[in-house]
Protein backbone atom coordinates (compact mmCIF):
# COMPACT_ATOMS: atom_id res chain seq x y z
CA UNK A 1 0.00 0.00 0.00
CA UNK A 2 1.19 3.54 -0.79
CA UNK A 3 2.41 5.32 2.41
CA UNK A 4 0.51 9.47 2.60
CA UNK A 5 3.34 11.05 0.36
CA UNK A 6 2.72 8.59 -2.59
CA UNK A 7 -1.14 9.17 -2.90
CA UNK A 8 -2.62 11.43 -4.86
CA UNK A 9 -5.72 12.97 -4.55
CA UNK A 10 -8.75 12.25 -7.04
CA UNK A 11 -9.09 15.45 -9.68
CA UNK A 12 -11.52 17.57 -7.99
CA UNK A 13 -15.24 18.48 -9.40
CA UNK A 14 -13.99 21.67 -10.37
CA UNK A 15 -10.54 20.91 -12.14
CA UNK A 16 -12.53 18.14 -14.74
CA UNK A 17 -12.66 18.74 -18.20
CA UNK A 18 -16.25 19.87 -18.80
CA UNK A 19 -17.83 18.52 -21.88
CA UNK A 20 -20.39 21.20 -24.42
CA UNK A 21 -22.52 19.39 -27.14
CA UNK A 22 -23.53 22.12 -29.60
CA UNK A 23 -26.59 21.08 -31.44
CA UNK A 24 -27.23 22.46 -35.08
CA UNK A 25 -28.58 21.90 -38.22
CA UNK A 26 -28.08 21.73 -42.30
CA UNK A 27 -31.16 23.90 -42.90
CA UNK A 28 -29.20 27.39 -44.39
CA UNK A 29 -25.49 27.77 -44.00
CA UNK A 30 -26.35 30.30 -40.74
CA UNK A 31 -26.98 27.46 -38.09
CA UNK A 32 -23.83 25.30 -38.83
CA UNK A 33 -21.91 28.22 -39.40
CA UNK A 34 -22.41 29.49 -35.60
CA UNK A 35 -21.72 26.15 -34.36
CA UNK A 36 -18.12 26.52 -35.94
CA UNK A 37 -18.00 29.68 -34.71
CA UNK A 38 -18.85 28.75 -31.23
CA UNK A 39 -16.59 25.37 -31.47
CA UNK A 40 -12.95 27.67 -32.72
CA UNK A 41 -14.17 29.61 -29.76
CA UNK A 42 -14.05 27.10 -26.99
CA UNK A 43 -10.72 25.63 -28.70
CA UNK A 44 -8.96 28.60 -28.85
CA UNK A 45 -9.66 30.25 -25.62
CA UNK A 46 -10.96 27.22 -23.49
CA UNK A 47 -9.11 24.20 -24.89
CA UNK A 48 -7.89 23.23 -21.47
CA UNK A 49 -11.08 23.80 -19.87
CA UNK A 50 -13.56 21.71 -22.01
CA UNK A 51 -14.11 19.81 -25.05
CA UNK A 52 -16.96 20.39 -27.46
CA UNK A 53 -18.76 18.35 -30.34
CA UNK A 54 -21.35 19.32 -33.28
CA UNK A 55 -24.04 17.03 -33.70
CA UNK A 56 -26.91 17.57 -36.40
CA UNK A 57 -29.42 15.68 -34.50
CA UNK A 58 -31.74 15.19 -37.77
CA UNK A 59 -28.41 13.16 -38.56
CA UNK A 60 -29.56 10.64 -36.33
CA UNK A 61 -30.98 7.09 -37.60
CA UNK A 62 -34.03 7.79 -35.72
CA UNK A 63 -34.58 11.67 -36.67
CA UNK A 64 -38.38 11.80 -38.03
CA UNK A 65 -38.45 11.82 -41.94
CA UNK A 66 -40.46 14.90 -42.05
CA UNK A 67 -38.06 17.30 -40.13
CA UNK A 68 -35.19 15.96 -42.18
CA UNK A 69 -37.17 16.83 -45.07
CA UNK A 70 -37.63 19.98 -43.92
CA UNK A 71 -34.59 20.58 -43.53
CA UNK A 72 -33.21 19.40 -46.99
CA UNK A 73 -36.05 21.22 -48.94
CA UNK A 74 -35.55 24.33 -46.82
CA UNK A 75 -33.20 26.02 -50.16
CA UNK A 76 -36.23 24.32 -52.34
CA UNK A 77 -38.90 26.40 -50.69
CA UNK A 78 -37.27 29.21 -50.28
CA UNK A 79 -36.25 29.52 -53.73
CA UNK A 80 -39.55 28.45 -55.12
CA UNK A 81 -42.15 29.27 -52.95
CA UNK A 82 -41.13 32.18 -51.16
CA UNK A 83 -44.58 33.46 -50.59
CA UNK A 84 -45.56 30.62 -49.57
CA UNK A 85 -42.88 30.36 -47.10
CA UNK A 86 -43.41 33.77 -45.43
CA UNK A 87 -47.05 32.99 -45.03
CA UNK A 88 -46.22 30.20 -42.88
CA UNK A 89 -43.58 31.80 -41.13
CA UNK A 90 -46.15 34.80 -40.21
CA UNK A 91 -48.89 32.01 -39.51
CA UNK A 92 -47.08 29.93 -37.16
CA UNK A 93 -45.02 33.10 -35.22
CA UNK A 94 -47.70 32.57 -32.43
CA UNK A 95 -48.28 31.42 -29.05
CA UNK A 96 -50.60 29.19 -29.66
CA UNK A 97 -49.22 27.48 -33.00
CA UNK A 98 -46.03 27.50 -31.47
CA UNK A 99 -47.14 25.15 -28.25
CA UNK A 100 -48.44 23.07 -30.49
CA UNK A 101 -45.64 22.95 -32.40
CA UNK A 102 -43.43 22.16 -29.11
CA UNK A 103 -45.32 19.45 -28.59
CA UNK A 104 -45.26 17.61 -31.35
CA UNK A 105 -41.57 18.48 -32.13
CA UNK A 106 -40.92 16.51 -28.29
CA UNK A 107 -42.73 14.10 -29.55
CA UNK A 108 -41.38 13.38 -31.88
CA UNK A 109 -37.45 14.28 -31.49
CA UNK A 110 -37.65 13.17 -27.51
CA UNK A 111 -35.89 9.71 -28.07
CA UNK A 112 -32.78 11.42 -30.61
CA UNK A 113 -32.24 13.84 -27.94
CA UNK A 114 -31.90 11.30 -25.50
CA UNK A 115 -29.96 9.05 -26.97
CA UNK A 116 -27.63 12.45 -27.51
CA UNK A 117 -27.48 13.45 -24.15
CA UNK A 118 -26.54 9.50 -22.84
CA UNK A 119 -23.91 9.39 -25.48
CA UNK A 120 -22.02 12.30 -24.85
CA UNK A 121 -22.84 13.41 -21.11
CA UNK A 122 -22.42 17.21 -21.66
CA UNK A 123 -22.10 19.70 -19.02
CA UNK A 124 -24.12 21.80 -21.35
CA UNK A 125 -25.68 22.20 -24.61
CA UNK A 126 -25.77 25.31 -26.89
CA UNK A 127 -28.03 24.83 -29.62
CA UNK A 128 -28.24 26.90 -32.42
CA UNK A 129 -31.16 25.75 -34.12
CA UNK A 130 -34.66 26.49 -32.31
CA UNK A 131 -36.32 23.19 -33.07
CA UNK A 132 -34.59 21.19 -30.29
CA UNK A 133 -35.04 23.19 -27.28
CA UNK A 134 -38.63 21.32 -26.16
CA UNK A 135 -37.73 18.29 -26.64
CA UNK A 136 -33.71 19.15 -24.65
CA UNK A 137 -36.40 20.86 -21.57
CA UNK A 138 -38.55 17.64 -21.39
CA UNK A 139 -35.73 15.10 -21.36
CA UNK A 140 -33.85 17.42 -18.80
CA UNK A 141 -37.35 17.27 -16.64
CA UNK A 142 -37.71 13.06 -16.75
CA UNK A 143 -34.19 12.38 -16.49
CA UNK A 144 -32.35 11.99 -13.27
CA UNK A 145 -28.98 14.36 -14.53
CA UNK A 146 -30.69 17.24 -15.60
CA UNK A 147 -28.47 19.07 -18.75
CA UNK A 148 -28.97 22.80 -18.68
CA UNK A 149 -29.14 24.30 -22.16
CA UNK A 150 -28.49 27.44 -24.08
CA UNK A 151 -30.19 28.62 -26.74
CA UNK A 152 -28.22 31.22 -29.50
CA UNK A 153 -30.52 33.29 -31.97
CA UNK A 154 -28.89 32.99 -35.11
CA UNK A 155 -30.98 36.13 -37.11
CA UNK A 156 -30.44 39.64 -36.15
CA UNK A 157 -34.24 41.12 -36.14
CA UNK A 158 -37.26 39.50 -37.23
CA UNK A 159 -37.33 35.95 -35.13
CA UNK A 160 -39.99 33.48 -35.00
CA UNK A 161 -41.41 32.79 -31.22
CA UNK A 162 -40.05 29.41 -31.60
CA UNK A 163 -37.03 30.17 -30.28
CA UNK A 164 -37.60 31.28 -27.16
CA UNK A 165 -38.37 29.17 -24.48
CA UNK A 166 -38.49 29.19 -20.85
CA UNK A 167 -36.95 25.80 -19.78
CA UNK A 168 -33.34 27.50 -21.20
CA UNK A 169 -30.54 28.75 -19.02
CA UNK A 170 -30.28 31.75 -21.55
CA UNK A 171 -30.95 32.94 -24.69
CA UNK A 172 -28.26 34.24 -26.13
CA UNK A 173 -29.62 37.32 -28.88
CA UNK A 174 -27.40 39.40 -31.33
CA UNK A 175 -29.63 42.24 -30.68
CA UNK A 176 -31.49 44.61 -28.44
CA UNK A 177 -34.35 44.28 -31.24
CA UNK A 178 -34.14 40.37 -30.51
CA UNK A 179 -34.28 40.94 -26.41
CA UNK A 180 -37.16 42.75 -26.74
CA UNK A 181 -39.05 39.72 -28.61
CA UNK A 182 -37.84 37.62 -25.91
CA UNK A 183 -39.14 39.36 -23.14
CA UNK A 184 -42.09 40.03 -24.77
CA UNK A 185 -42.39 36.00 -25.70
CA UNK A 186 -42.54 34.65 -21.95
CA UNK A 187 -38.87 34.82 -20.78
CA UNK A 188 -37.58 36.40 -18.11
CA UNK A 189 -35.15 39.40 -18.56
CA UNK A 190 -32.51 37.61 -16.96
CA UNK A 191 -32.53 35.32 -19.33
CA UNK A 192 -32.23 36.85 -21.99
CA UNK A 193 -28.29 38.41 -22.69
CA UNK A 194 -27.01 40.27 -25.88
CA UNK A 195 -23.76 39.02 -27.27
CA UNK A 196 -24.30 39.43 -31.09
CA UNK A 197 -24.42 36.42 -33.52
CA UNK A 198 -21.41 34.01 -33.39
CA UNK A 199 -19.11 34.33 -36.53
CA UNK A 200 -15.44 33.07 -36.75
CA UNK A 201 -12.47 34.54 -34.32
CA UNK A 202 -10.27 34.78 -36.88
CA UNK A 203 -12.66 37.93 -38.24
CA UNK A 204 -11.35 39.69 -35.59
CA UNK A 205 -7.58 39.09 -35.96
CA UNK A 206 -6.05 42.64 -36.83
CA UNK A 207 -4.64 42.58 -40.42
CA UNK A 208 -2.69 44.53 -42.73
CA UNK A 209 -5.06 45.08 -45.80
CA UNK A 210 -2.13 45.88 -48.48
CA UNK A 211 -0.33 42.96 -47.56
CA UNK A 212 -3.58 40.45 -47.33
CA UNK A 213 -4.41 41.79 -50.70
CA UNK A 214 -0.67 41.49 -52.38
CA UNK A 215 -1.40 37.93 -51.28
CA UNK A 216 -5.10 37.34 -52.37
CA UNK A 217 -3.26 38.89 -55.70
CA UNK A 218 -6.00 42.02 -56.10
CA UNK A 219 -4.77 45.22 -56.25
CA UNK A 220 -4.21 48.17 -53.93
CA UNK A 221 -5.45 50.89 -55.99
CA UNK A 222 -9.43 49.81 -56.84
CA UNK A 223 -12.54 49.39 -55.18
CA UNK A 224 -13.03 46.01 -54.09
CA UNK A 225 -16.20 44.15 -54.45
CA UNK A 226 -16.68 41.10 -53.24
CA UNK A 227 -19.60 38.99 -54.63
CA UNK A 228 -20.61 36.57 -52.13
CA UNK A 229 -22.43 33.48 -53.82
CA UNK A 230 -24.24 30.32 -53.53
CA UNK A 231 -26.85 28.07 -54.75
CA UNK A 232 -29.28 30.29 -52.50
CA UNK A 233 -28.33 33.76 -53.78
CA UNK A 234 -30.11 34.15 -57.89
CA UNK A 235 -29.71 37.47 -57.88
CA UNK A 236 -25.72 37.78 -58.21
CA UNK A 237 -25.21 37.72 -61.82
CA UNK A 238 -27.09 40.65 -63.14
CA UNK A 239 -25.37 42.75 -60.75
CA UNK A 240 -21.79 40.69 -61.43
CA UNK A 241 -22.74 42.26 -65.56
CA UNK A 242 -23.53 45.64 -64.73
CA UNK A 243 -20.62 46.54 -62.90
CA UNK A 244 -18.50 44.71 -65.13
CA UNK A 245 -19.57 47.23 -67.76
CA UNK A 246 -19.85 50.02 -65.47
CA UNK A 247 -16.39 51.30 -65.90
CA UNK A 248 -16.34 52.70 -62.66
CA UNK A 249 -12.42 51.69 -61.00
CA UNK A 250 -13.58 48.55 -59.53
CA UNK A 251 -12.32 45.36 -59.53
CA UNK A 252 -14.45 42.00 -58.88
CA UNK A 253 -13.83 38.98 -56.52
CA UNK A 254 -16.46 36.81 -57.41
CA UNK A 255 -17.08 33.63 -54.81
CA UNK A 256 -19.41 31.43 -56.43
CA UNK A 257 -19.74 28.36 -53.88
CA UNK A 258 -21.22 25.80 -54.60
CA UNK A 259 -23.19 27.21 -57.93
CA UNK A 260 -21.21 25.19 -60.61
CA UNK A 261 -23.60 26.61 -63.40
CA UNK A 262 -22.31 30.12 -62.75
CA UNK A 263 -18.76 29.43 -62.03
CA UNK A 264 -19.04 27.94 -65.59
CA UNK A 265 -20.46 31.38 -67.13
CA UNK A 266 -18.21 33.28 -65.21
CA UNK A 267 -15.37 31.58 -66.21
CA UNK A 268 -16.00 32.42 -70.07
CA UNK A 269 -17.02 36.21 -69.66
CA UNK A 270 -15.33 38.85 -71.02
CA UNK A 271 -14.07 40.88 -68.15
CA UNK A 272 -13.98 44.26 -68.67
CA UNK A 273 -13.04 44.75 -64.53
CA UNK A 274 -10.26 43.56 -63.20
CA UNK A 275 -12.18 40.38 -61.94
CA UNK A 276 -11.29 36.84 -59.87
CA UNK A 277 -13.67 34.20 -60.12
CA UNK A 278 -13.24 31.46 -57.38
CA UNK A 279 -15.63 27.97 -56.92
CA UNK A 280 -15.97 27.05 -53.43
CA UNK A 281 -13.50 28.78 -50.87
CA UNK A 282 -12.39 28.58 -47.09
CA UNK A 283 -10.73 31.80 -46.56
CA UNK A 284 -13.43 33.83 -47.60
CA UNK A 285 -12.47 35.79 -44.31
CA UNK A 286 -9.55 36.63 -45.33
CA UNK A 287 -11.38 38.27 -48.56
CA UNK A 288 -13.89 40.05 -46.57
CA UNK A 289 -11.17 41.53 -44.87
CA UNK A 290 -9.26 42.54 -47.61
CA UNK A 291 -12.40 43.83 -49.64
CA UNK A 292 -14.10 47.55 -49.61
CA UNK A 293 -17.63 46.40 -49.98
CA UNK A 294 -19.60 42.70 -50.07
CA UNK A 295 -22.76 41.97 -52.89
CA UNK A 296 -24.54 39.51 -50.87
CA UNK A 297 -27.75 38.06 -49.84
CA UNK A 298 -29.22 39.19 -46.52
CA UNK A 299 -28.84 36.57 -44.55
CA UNK A 300 -27.49 36.51 -40.87
CA UNK A 301 -24.19 34.74 -40.81
CA UNK A 302 -22.91 36.99 -43.77
CA UNK A 303 -24.83 40.68 -42.73
CA UNK A 304 -23.32 39.34 -39.46
CA UNK A 305 -19.56 38.25 -40.53
CA UNK A 306 -19.78 41.42 -42.53
CA UNK A 307 -20.25 43.82 -39.91
CA UNK A 308 -17.84 42.19 -38.17
CA UNK A 309 -14.92 43.53 -40.60
CA UNK A 310 -16.79 46.76 -41.03
CA UNK A 311 -17.85 45.73 -44.60
CA UNK A 312 -20.40 47.92 -45.82
CA UNK A 313 -23.32 45.66 -48.15
CA UNK A 314 -24.70 45.99 -50.95
CA UNK A 315 -27.63 43.09 -50.54
CA UNK A 316 -29.44 42.00 -53.84
CA UNK A 317 -32.34 39.95 -51.74
CA UNK A 318 -33.97 38.69 -48.89
CA UNK A 319 -35.75 35.93 -47.85
CA UNK A 320 -39.33 37.10 -46.45
CA UNK A 321 -39.64 36.83 -42.67
CA UNK A 322 -36.37 36.56 -41.04
CA UNK A 323 -33.89 38.13 -43.55
CA UNK A 324 -36.38 41.27 -44.49
CA UNK A 325 -35.12 42.11 -40.66
CA UNK A 326 -31.31 41.29 -41.13
CA UNK A 327 -31.35 43.87 -44.27
CA UNK A 328 -33.63 46.06 -42.18
CA UNK A 329 -31.05 46.32 -39.44
CA UNK A 330 -28.19 47.27 -42.09
CA UNK A 331 -29.95 49.56 -43.97
CA UNK A 332 -31.11 51.74 -41.16
CA UNK A 333 -27.84 51.19 -39.16
CA UNK A 334 -26.32 53.40 -42.64
CA UNK A 335 -23.87 49.99 -43.16
CA UNK A 336 -25.43 48.95 -46.67
CA UNK A 337 -28.44 49.06 -49.02
CA UNK A 338 -30.94 46.90 -50.00
CA UNK A 339 -31.55 47.01 -54.09
CA UNK A 340 -34.33 45.76 -56.31
CA UNK A 341 -31.65 44.56 -59.36
CA UNK A 342 -29.03 45.56 -61.53
CA UNK A 343 -29.63 49.11 -62.04
CA UNK A 344 -29.95 50.06 -57.95
CA UNK A 345 -27.16 48.24 -57.11
CA UNK A 346 -25.12 50.56 -59.50
CA UNK A 347 -26.51 53.75 -58.60
CA UNK A 348 -25.72 52.75 -54.77
CA UNK A 349 -21.89 52.42 -56.25
CA UNK A 350 -21.74 55.13 -57.39
CA UNK A 351 -23.33 56.90 -54.95
CA UNK A 352 -20.81 55.51 -52.91
CA UNK A 353 -17.37 55.88 -54.96
CA UNK A 354 -18.50 59.23 -55.70
CA UNK A 355 -16.75 62.21 -53.82
CA UNK A 356 -13.72 60.05 -53.43
CA UNK A 357 -15.47 57.67 -52.18
CA UNK A 358 -16.95 59.63 -48.84
CA UNK A 359 -20.03 57.65 -48.62
CA UNK A 360 -18.47 54.08 -48.62
CA UNK A 361 -16.24 55.38 -46.03
CA UNK A 362 -18.86 56.09 -43.69
CA UNK A 363 -20.43 52.95 -44.41
CA UNK A 364 -17.56 51.22 -43.25
CA UNK A 365 -17.88 53.24 -39.69
CA UNK A 366 -21.06 52.53 -39.45
CA UNK A 367 -20.71 48.85 -40.57
CA UNK A 368 -17.79 47.80 -37.83
CA UNK A 369 -20.01 50.14 -34.71
CA UNK A 370 -22.97 47.87 -35.64
CA UNK A 371 -20.65 44.53 -35.64
CA UNK A 372 -19.90 42.55 -32.81
CA UNK A 373 -16.82 40.31 -33.68
CA UNK A 374 -16.38 38.39 -30.19
CA UNK A 375 -19.46 36.96 -30.19
CA UNK A 376 -18.56 33.81 -30.16
CA UNK A 377 -16.01 34.30 -27.56
CA UNK A 378 -18.48 35.69 -25.13
CA UNK A 379 -21.27 32.68 -25.83
CA UNK A 380 -18.35 30.39 -24.54
CA UNK A 381 -17.24 31.74 -21.40
CA UNK A 382 -21.15 32.18 -20.71
CA UNK A 383 -21.48 28.33 -21.83
CA UNK A 384 -18.28 27.44 -19.57
CA UNK A 385 -19.69 29.11 -16.70
CA UNK A 386 -23.40 27.09 -16.48
CA UNK A 387 -21.41 24.32 -17.41
CA UNK A 388 -19.32 24.61 -13.99
CA UNK A 389 -22.21 25.63 -12.26
CA UNK A 390 -24.99 23.83 -13.61
CA UNK A 391 -28.77 24.63 -14.47
CA UNK A 392 -31.10 26.21 -12.39
CA UNK A 393 -34.46 24.44 -11.40
CA UNK A 394 -37.04 22.91 -13.72
CA UNK A 395 -39.57 26.03 -14.18
CA UNK A 396 -43.57 25.65 -13.17
CA UNK A 397 -44.74 26.02 -16.50
CA UNK A 398 -42.93 22.48 -17.58
CA UNK A 399 -43.80 21.07 -14.27
CA UNK A 400 -47.22 21.43 -15.24
CA UNK A 401 -47.11 20.08 -18.47
CA UNK A 402 -45.41 17.09 -17.72
CA UNK A 403 -48.28 14.63 -16.78
CA UNK A 404 -49.69 15.78 -20.33
CA UNK A 405 -46.08 15.28 -22.21
CA UNK A 406 -45.68 11.66 -20.39
CA UNK A 407 -48.71 11.08 -21.70
CA UNK A 408 -48.01 11.86 -25.04
CA UNK A 409 -44.58 10.26 -25.04
CA UNK A 410 -46.05 6.75 -23.53
CA UNK A 411 -44.68 6.77 -20.22
CA UNK A 412 -46.70 5.21 -17.27
CA UNK A 413 -44.91 6.56 -14.55
CA UNK A 414 -42.17 9.06 -13.38
CA UNK A 415 -38.57 7.90 -14.13
CA UNK A 416 -37.21 10.46 -11.39
CA UNK A 417 -38.47 13.31 -9.50
CA UNK A 418 -38.45 16.43 -11.24
CA UNK A 419 -36.05 19.27 -9.55
CA UNK A 420 -37.77 21.79 -7.57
Amino acid sequence: MRNSSEQHAAPSDADRLRRILILSADAGFGHKAAANAIAAAFEERHAGACKSVIVNPLDHEDAPGLLVAAQDDYDRMIKDSPDLYRVGYQASDGALPVGIAEQALTVMLYGVIRDLLAEHEPDVVVTTYPLYQAPLATVGALARRRTPFMTVVTDLVTVHKLWFHESAEACLVPTQAVADKAIESGLAPQQVEITGLPVSPLLSQPVDKAALRAKLGWSDDRVVALFAGSKRVTKLEPVIQILNHSGLPLELAVVTGGNEELLDRLDAEEWHQPAHVYGFVDNLWEMMQAADFIVCKAGGLIVSESLAVGLPLLMVEAIPGQETGNAGYVTNGGAGALVDGPTEALMQVFHWMDRGGEALRSAARQSRQLGRPDAAVRIADRALDVAIHGPRPVTRGLVAQLPRLRELLGLDAPKAEPET
